[in-house]
């Protein structure tokens, strides 16, 4: 489990530092707001699509450490990804966040996100860009909330 926790410590502060596929998209075909009002985090997700493909996919927003690592991370694994996989993954993240079994093996650098269990109030911080992506791909509102 050490092994874990320096995986999380590691991977949060290098997405925070520098996070990937940060600024807008100009023609997105979706944009959702995220907010988590107990945290004070607050993210808009860009995605723009090319039939069932994520073509791009992009965050601005400020937030906690893990918010944004998380936003990060996220728009690093889906660029490129079918629709359905990054449903899938989703699900697979969700249950990774809010589970108590370890991560799958096919979550790569995401399974660091697993260390937030540890602080359950912190994984509405880690889920956030994730349900704005599930709304923003099931075409829903624009707008999500963690409450």
């Amino acid at each position: 489990m050490n092994e874990l926790n320096d995986l999380y410590r590691e991977v949060i502060l290098d997405h925070n530092r520098d996070p990937r596929n940060f600024g807008e998209i100009e023609d997105a075909d979706r944009v959702v707001e995220g907010v988590n009002p107990l945290c004070g985090d607050k993210m808009t997700l860009y995605v723009k699509l090319d039939g069932d493909r994520i073509a791009d996919v992009r965050f601005k927003g400020t937030g906690c450490a893990i918010s944004v690592a998380s936003s990060s991370l996220m728009t690093e694994r889906v660029r490129g990804a079918s629709v359905d996989e990054s449903m899938r993954l989703y699900d697979s993240v969700h249950d990774m966040l809010t589970g108590s079994g370890a991560p799958s093996e096919d979550l790569d650098k995401l399974a660091a996100l697993a260390g937030v269990r540890e602080y359950p109030t912190r994984v509405k911080c880690a889920s956030l860009a994730w349900h704005a992506l599930r709304t923003a791909l099931a075409g829903g509102e624009d707008r999500v909330s963690t409450e």
